[in-house]
């Protein structure tokens, strides 16, 4: 399969080209530059940890070997060439254009220029006290700047989230000196000190710590912040960008948000990720739906935002009949705003080069200085952000981008030349997002460590609703500090497409098979990229065959379908007659009983949408008669989105403990949307819900004293189903457990949900007194917590009980045993 990224040796005729030769070189992709970009990257990616000093060597000889190589060039063609200067320059160029020699050249110049800029850029940043400081743990005070939008990551238990900040330096000081710097720093604040209400382009002071980095990031230093940042007054930001301009793309991103914020969920989230890579509004659910069928790119700026903006833009100013010297400059006025409105971070103008270049890959009379743009975009990129390179995001786009150049022109003509006239538009429809995937497959796998099936598919679908939602959206930005009413109603127009791509992303997330696992890490990642080369290389072979013996190909393809279609979904899972089971959802809880034929109740979420949506599609469930959130830790009531979202629920019991607060707030508030009637209760309540009774047992009136608030005001409940008694402990601690021995004595139980994911702070004697002879624990594959412990494992082991854990059992499921009264079955799916 020829690439057209061969070099040819011609060096050995002094004859021009005829004309067909130039012909067939016009339609041949020119990768003599795009493989030494490449090279360069890899080389800057392994240097990047090094000290400065070898980054700089390995530059400077780089670019002594390829200054050597053209004075040799040069030499050779001045003795062989006896004409003017010229001319002599035209052959030395067509000499390094040619042949290996020119190829390596090219890379050592290429890589040779990647890394002094990088060298010269990691030495401004180290430069000053901040490391030595750092290193020493100092306490300083610094002025610095905010250079990307502060993020929250919320921990998953009672301790406040956690604020992420990019931020870089401009003055410090420590132990009677101050130093001005520019040094790149990682902001780690507790939330609730004020950073969290910072934006992008702030400029504060704060009193903090310094601590070392790894030496493999872009930050110099971790700042812990000791108190709330002090902000600076305006004037003493950003220089190179006025204030008043910022200030303004802010009041305009303000409005934007709030023309939007009368529309559906899903096109709320949706619309300002397409336009300005806002995602703090799409739902959790669908944030998840999007990244298993590949379509995440859609929600970032990217460079086919960038594409879609500046082409919509030139098609209007063409439109409105505007001079020929005046449209270049409109569209590129208009992409600079376009930039500013999504922050002009890296990623952003990463975008903004990478959409320019895709352009000129899907244009018919440009298609040939594709390749080389690319490889000067990859070059410029990285001379200008060294750590770029070791960026996922600069892979994926660069990635996207090669595969554009190279296969969505000859695939969509391949696939237009087999499809009649009218549907011809199909082939560039089809060809740009199977390129993308295949390009990207093997970053993707390193991501994720699966598979996408379905992206492609996912893409073709909402390719055609990509652009109304981005254009609309825009328009709607520009309008909204104009006119309100008229912004509401072109973000209303914008909704419909938005909506339609998150059900797009809904409906395909749920197909068999959507996601395949594959080999994790860098192994899995080589080996996807090889299978990709051999089916690119032998795809001549297989339409051979495909068109010699269609029959055979064809049957062949139908075992192979039969053999990995998933079963489960239709028989073998959940078993029959089922009544608990438990889905492993990770480090948490999710436990479904069954209420009727059609029904179950669902005692907590676990930490996690997706597991516990798949978990509950695939028992077949037409709705959750109940949901009982024993407490409000992350790993108990994260997940409840994908409930709410999939099924429809009737009531929700609640702990009467709210805490942690901001966990319980956003509890309350998913339900609220849902309409979903929330209900608190306490010991000696209880509920016939369907098939099951439930008697909460605990928390009592009183206050635990000692131990987590939260895990001791878990819903402690006794359930009888089927005749099968359970008790479901929550995170109970040995001091909220203390209470409850005088209340479950002589009670037996057959099946315990064993407290806290079996952590070792169990109370002996409710353990051994429920007498179960069944055991579940919650609990996720390598957690770090080290849960199960082994001394509540061998309690277990000791009272004889049969224990199910969801890390290595996957789901897991009882049920009654058909021939024996009062026998129980265990199910485990996925060990």
């Amino acid at each position: 399969m020829a690439l057209g990224l061969e070099w040819e040796d011609r060096r050995g005729t002094d004859a021009e080209p005829d004309d067909s030769e130039q012909e067939q070189e016009s339609r041949r992709l020119d990768g003599r530059l795009v493989v030494p970009s490449l090279i360069a990257w890899a080389v800057l990616v392994a240097l990047l940890p090094a000290p400065i000093l070898v980054t700089l060597s390995v530059g400077i000889t780089c670019l002594v070997g390829a200054l050597v190589m053209v004075l040799r060039s040069a030499r050779t063609s001045r003795g062989r060439h006896r004409t003017s200067r010229s001319e002599r320059l035209r052959w030395v160029r067509r000499d390094l254009g040619r042949g290996l020699g020119g190829a390596v050249a090219l890379s050592l110049a290429a890589t040779g220029l990647v890394c002094t800029a990088a060298s010269a850029q990691l030495a401004r940043a180290a430069a000053g006290p901040t490391q030595e400081w750092a290193h020493n743990r100092a306490v300083v005070r610094a002025e610095l700047i905010l250079t990307l939008e502060p993020r929250v990551i919320t921990r998953g238990d009672e301790r406040a989230g956690l604020v992420i900040v990019e931020a870089k330096l401009r003055t410090i000081s420590a132990r009677g000196h101050t130093a001005k710097v520019t040094s790149p720093v990682l902001v780690m604040a507790q939330e609730g000190q004020g950073w969290e209400d910072l934006t992008w382009r702030n400029q504060v002071t704060t009193l903090a710590k310094l601590s070392p980095t790894d030496g493999t990031e872009r930050s110099v230093a971790i700042l812990k912040p000791l108190g709330t940042p002090d902000r600076l007054p305006p004037g003493t930001g950003l220089a190179r960008i006025p204030d008043a301009v910022l200030e303004g793309t802010d009041h305009v991103r303000d409005r934007f948000r709030t023309a939007l914020s009368s529309l559906p969920a899903d096109s709320r989230g949706l619309v300002p990720g397409l336009v300005i890579g806002d995602t703090s509004l799409t739902p959790e659910d669908l944030t998840e739906h999007m990244r298993s069928t590949g379509m995440t790119h859609l929600s970032a700026v990217s460079g086919s935002n960038v594409a879609l903006i500046c082409g919509a833009l030139a098609i209007f100013v063409a439109r409105l009949g505007l001079p020929r010297r005046w449209r270049t400059p409109i569209v590129l006025l208009g992409l600079g705003g376009f930039i500013l409105l999504c922050r002009p971070e890296p990623s952003v103008l990463r975008a903004g080069v990478m959409g320019t270049v895709g352009l000129l890959a899907l244009s018919s009379a440009r298609r040939r200085v594709s390749l080389p743009a690319l490889g000067v975009a990859v070059i410029l990129l990285l001379c200008s952000d060294p750590w770029m390179g070791r960026s996922y995001g600069f892979a994926l786009s660069t990635l996207a981008t090669l595969g554009l150049v190279l296969w969505s022109r000859p695939w969509g003509d391949a696939i237009a030349s087999r499809l009649p006239a009218w549907a011809r538009l199909v082939g560039d429809a089809i060809s740009v997002p199977l390129a993308a995937q295949v390009a990207c497959a093997p970053i993707i796998v390193l991501l994720q460590g699966s598979i996408t099936t379905v992206a492609v598919l996912a893409n073709l679908l909402a390719a055609p609703l990509v652009a109304p939602t981005t254009v609309l959206g825009v328009v709607a930005a520009v309008l909204s500090p104009l006119w309100m009413p008229l912004a509401v109603v072109v973000a209303w127009l914008s909704a419909i497409p938005a909506w339609m791509i998150a059900r797009v992303a809904r409906i395909c997330a749920d197909l068999p098979y959507g996601e395949l696992d594959w080999v994790d890490g860098v192994p899995g990642a080589w080996l996807l990229t090889l299978l990709t080369v051999l089916a690119l290389l032998t795809g001549p072979w297989w339409r051979f065959q495909i068109a010699r013996r269609p029959i055979l190909v064809c049957s062949l393809l139908a075992a192979i379908l039969a053999w990995l279609w998933p079963t489960h979904r239709f028989g073998s899972w959940p078993p029959p007659d089922w009544l608990v089971v438990g889905c492993d959802v990770g480090q948490g809880d999710a436990f479904v009983l069954r209420s009727g034929p059609d029904s179950g109740i669902l005692i907590d979420t676990g930490p996690d949408p997706a597991p516990l949506r798949d978990c509950l599609r695939d028992l077949g469930l037409a709705r959750l008669d109940a949901v009982i959130l024993t407490h409000y830790h992350a790993d108990h009531v994260l997940g409840l989105d994908g409930a709410l979202a999939h099924l429809p629920v009737d009531t929700a019991y609640l702990s009467p403990v709210e805490e942690p607060p901001e966990m319980a707030a956003m509890t309350l508030r998913s339900l609220a949307r849902a309409q979903v009637p929330a209900e608190v209760v306490t010991a000696r309540a209880v509920r016939l819900v369907g098939d099951v009774r439930i008697e909460v047992v605990s928390p009592g009136e009183r206050p635990v004293v000692g131990g987590s608030a939260a895990n001791n005001a878990s819903l402690v409940t006794d359930i009888q189903v089927g005749g099968v008694a359970m008790l479901f402990t929550g995170d109970l601690e040995p001091e909220g457990a203390r209470p409850l021995r005088r209340i479950l004595a002589g009670r037996d139980y057959d099946i315990l949900k064993v407290a806290h994911h079996g952590s070792a702070a169990q109370d002996e004697k409710v353990v051994t007194n429920a007498r179960a002879e069944i055991a579940l624990i919650g609990v996720g594959e390598d957690n770090t917590f080290g849960h199960p412990a082994p001394r509540t494992l061998d309690l277990l082991a000791r009272t004889g009980t049969v224990v199910l854990r969801t890390d290595l059992d996957g789901d897991v499921a009882v049920s009654p045993h058909p021939d024996r009264d009062g026998s129980l079955l265990v199910h485990r799916r996925n060990p």
